[in-house]
């Protein structure tokens, strides 16, 4: 149980900062202000569905195929 829980803590993480790496670079390369949001909405989706996606089989339910 040890092991699963710091694989899932790793994996978050390394969510999150690919997420913040994101953010990072639409800030910087992205001058319209509403397309800059779109991005961002869809990078935080994305990453909110990885994250849901690796808490699944942790708390019971069957992961998607």
């Amino acid at each position: 149980m040890g092991v699963t829980v710091i694989t899932l803590v790793i994996g978050i993480l390394i969510t999150v900062v690919v997420g913040a790496i994101l953010f990072w670079v639409i800030d910087k390369y992205c001058r319209d202000a509403r397309l800059a949001q779109l991005l961002k909405l869809l990078v935080i989706l994305v990453c909110l569905g990885s994250i849901v996606s690796r808490l699944l089989p942790v708390l019971g339910y069957p992961s998607f195929p």
